[in-house]
């Protein structure tokens, strides 16, 4: 089914999200992004926006060189799912993500995640990420 509208303009938000500030790690957006009331679901971040732009910080010191692929965006109303590989460092094999949003007029207000680490020696030789690859 296609998306609406309103789907559409929220996915665009959360690729925007990852294109100009997860991806880049870079704090000076965040507040375009997302609402001042936000609720973080996560048990990994701590809540509210401030602590984001600490968190943007903290990995591009510690992991300059971390990169984020993201496979696919989902839109279905007000919520929003990505699926992401996460890469701390050459040679990582890294976490598998998906993000989980709530948008509200323009911004996102919510946020859930899960967080599976990648083994090198998987047991399953299908990929995490691709269709059939």
């Amino acid at each position: 089914m296609p998306r609406t509208p309103q789907e559409e303009a929220n996915a665009q938000l959360i690729r925007d999200l990852f294109d100009k500030v997860l991806i880049p790690m870079d704090k000076t957006l965040v507040d375009a992004f997302i609402a001042e009331d936000y609720l973080q679901h996560s048990s990994l971040a701590e809540p509210g926006r401030e602590a984001l732009k600490d968190w943007l910080d903290f990995v591009r010191a510690e992991t300059p060189q971390a990169t984020q692929r993201v496979y696919r965006i989902l839109a279905e109303d007000d919520h929003v799912v990505s699926h992401q590989h996460v890469i701390r460092w050459p040679g990582d094999t890294g976490f598998a993500v998906m993000d989980i949003f709530r948008i509200a007029d323009g911004k996102i207000v919510e946020h859930w995640d899960v967080v599976q680490a990648l083994s090198a020696e998987p047991v399953n030789p299908n990929s995490m990420f691709e269709n059939g690859v």
